[in-house]
């Protein structure tokens, strides 16, 4: 495993995966972590911030270019962003089960099956896992 691909890559490219990265390691210690505790609520703000900047960084990423610049990769982007309000405004809120429904959402698809179609061979994210095409 090398992080140099990904260090190499263009400017979106670099800050999107390492803030993937991050997301799906901190996601994790996350839903594992017992909730409501302040601990729970600052990683939590991390993670959130992490997040935006894993979707807004995404919509400056063009290379799959299906309909101009963008790609279905840009409407997941989108649909991120306004998932993460939703389960942000759900805790603020007090609607803890739509808060947790919401993350749990967040993290199964936005971090979890979308890195799936990252390491497909000759993609970034499968040269730092396996450093060969």
């Amino acid at each position: 495993m090398s992080f140099a691909p990904l260090l190499d890559a263009t400017h979106p490219i670099a800050v999107h995966g390492i803030s993937a990265l991050i997301c799906l390691i901190l996601g994790l210690a996350q839903l594992l972590m017992r909730k409501g505790t302040t601990l729970h609520r600052r990683l939590g703000w991390v993670w959130a911030v992490l997040m935006a900047l894993v979707a807004i960084s995404g919509l400056f990423i063009w290379e799959l270019r299906l309909f101009w610049l963008f790609s279905p990769i840009h409407l997941l982007s989108l649909l991120t962003l306004w998932a993460l309000a939703r389960g942000i405004l759900a805790a603020r809120q007090g609607r803890i089960a739509d808060h947790k429904r919401a993350m749990k959402q967040l993290y199964g698809l936005a971090l979890v099956i979308s890195r799936a179609f990252t390491v497909f061979p000759g993609r970034i994210m499968y040269l730092v896992l396996f450093g060969t095409h």
